[in-house]
């Protein structure tokens, strides 16, 4: 009695198809709004209640910008739309024989379609042990965990007095030379190079050592070899140090191995690769190695045209036989597509047949003064890169309070060098490591009292 209870609750609307969409991600929040005015009952259901733009997690870890900068509440997004419920939840599982979700909260929601838009997380290729020693940019979470090690690790740089381990403190490895890796670097390499650098009295900040790790032979595989070749130019150029062509296979509290070359450092990022969410176990299907679903031409699940799966947790090939790449735009495309499906089919009409993404571009930022924006025939990079990479993403945050407030901040950084957000939350306790050299366990702390 208890599920029934819990099922009516978020049923009102009988007459109306239901249509129960997971995630609030761009796909997900796209088919919502694309929908909010038709004639359905909508049920969205996400375990955060806030909308994050993940393309920005690493300026969030990198102090430039705050949270809440990057993110908006689901509800104040949709609140205003009547047909449209909003629940705080994680599923659990999926009953495709009685159109059913089951929830963490022990909630059974019917639906009569179902859009899965549940995303990825890190992908750490079968060493998830890793994940508390390397973590990755999926989530709030993790950024103000990454700006805490970060910050954290040059404080205690400060007071060490082992110069092996004030060097360890001050080495971070970066793993993945995908955009994410490649806009974290140059990130770091301006926190270090410039807010930083006048902080301290003991250490230089500008004299970290950052590190760009990858499997493969150059960066940003995705974009044409020669913007590739620039990106990492400009990287080299402000003091990043390259390690392409070599994998990382042990890592621990103290450092990373990659084949013979061993780094002692004591804060690793991990920006290799993403896995699904499990909608796979969900469904009963199979996958493909990230953990995809693939999926039909019109992102319908094979053999259940009642539910899509859309962003990162499908694998859609193109006419062109090139897969769909798991990149914002790419998300909206699909939600869109599957939003005015899902009209045609509740009006009676003609549907719009197979998804085809249509690529606007690619682009990823370097540094201050540095990006590159690749359009197929048209190519900008450095300064004018930098700024159309920053009006595109501006444009695609949700709300003029964050597109506002980011802009701002942005300016300001540009005029001062500054970065605002330069806090240390949870344990902050500075502890110097007992086998400090010199003097063990006594920190230049210590020895003023």
């Amino acid at each position: 009695m208890k599920n029934a209870a819990q099922s009516v609750q978020v049923s009102t609307e009988k007459h109306r198809p239901r249509v129960v969409i997971l995630g609030a991600g761009f796909a997900g929040l796209t088919v919502a709004m694309r929908l909010a005015c038709q004639p359905v009952e909508i049920v969205i259901i996400d375990r955060h209640n806030y909308h994050l733009f993940q393309p920005l997690l690493y300026q969030v870890a990198t102090a430039a910008l705050s949270p809440a900068d990057i993110a908006a509440p689901i509800r104040g997004i949709l609140g205003h739309f009547d047909n449209i419920q909003v629940l705080l939840d994680t599923v659990t599982n999926i009953d495709r024989d009685r159109c059913q979700i089951q929830t963490l909260s022990d909630r059974r929601i019917d639906y009569d379609y179902l859009v899965i838009a549940t995303g990825a997380t890190h992908n750490y290729f079968g060493r998830d042990e890793w994940h508390e020693l390397a973590p990755g940019l999926k989530r709030i979470e993790d950024a103000t965990e990454l700006r805490r090690r970060i910050l954290l690790a040059f404080e205690r740089a400060e007071i060490e007095e082992n110069p092996a381990r004030r060097q360890a403190l001050m080495t971070f490895v970066i793993v993945g030379g995908g955009p994410t890796g490649v806009e974290m670097a140059g990130a770091m390499a301006e926190l270090t190079r410039f807010t930083l650098a006048r902080n301290f009295r003991r250490i230089q900040p500008e004299n970290a050592r950052i590190i760009l790790a990858d499997a493969n032979e150059r960066l940003l595989r995705p974009f044409p070899e020669a913007l590739s070749e620039k990106a990492r130019r400009s990287l080299e150029r402000m003091g990043v140090e390259m390690k392409l062509g070599t994998r990382v296979d042990h890592l621990d509290r103290h450092g990373v191995r990659m084949e013979q070359d061993k780094i002692a450092t004591e804060t690793v990022i991990w920006s290799a690769g993403v896995k699904a969410s499990p909608a796979a176990d969900w469904l009963g299907v199979d996958s493909n190695a990230a953990g995809q679903v693939a999926v039909e031409a019109d992102l319908q699940l094979p053999g259940d045209d009642r539910i899509y799966l859309v962003g990162d947790v499908c694998q859609h090939i193109n006419p062109d036989q090139q897969p769909t790449p798991g990149l914002a735009p790419a998300a909206k495309q699909q939600g869109k597509h599957v939003a005015r499906d899902l009209i045609a089919r509740i009006r009676g009409r003609r549907r719009p047949g197979a998804f085809v993404y249509k690529g606007r571009g690619q682009l990823a930022t370097i540094g201050r003064h540095s990006a590159i924006c690749n359009f197929g025939q048209v190519r900008v990079t450095g300064y004018a890169g930098w700024w159309l990479w920053g009006a595109a993403h501006i444009y695609f945050l949700i709300g003029f309070r964050n597109r506002v407030v980011v802009a701002a901040n942005w300016f300001w950084s540009y005029l001062t060098f500054g970065r605002g957000i330069r806090l240390i939350t949870g344990d902050v306790a500075v502890k110097p490591d007992a086998s400090s050299a010199g003097n063990p366990g006594r920190s230049t702390l210590d020895q003023s009292r």
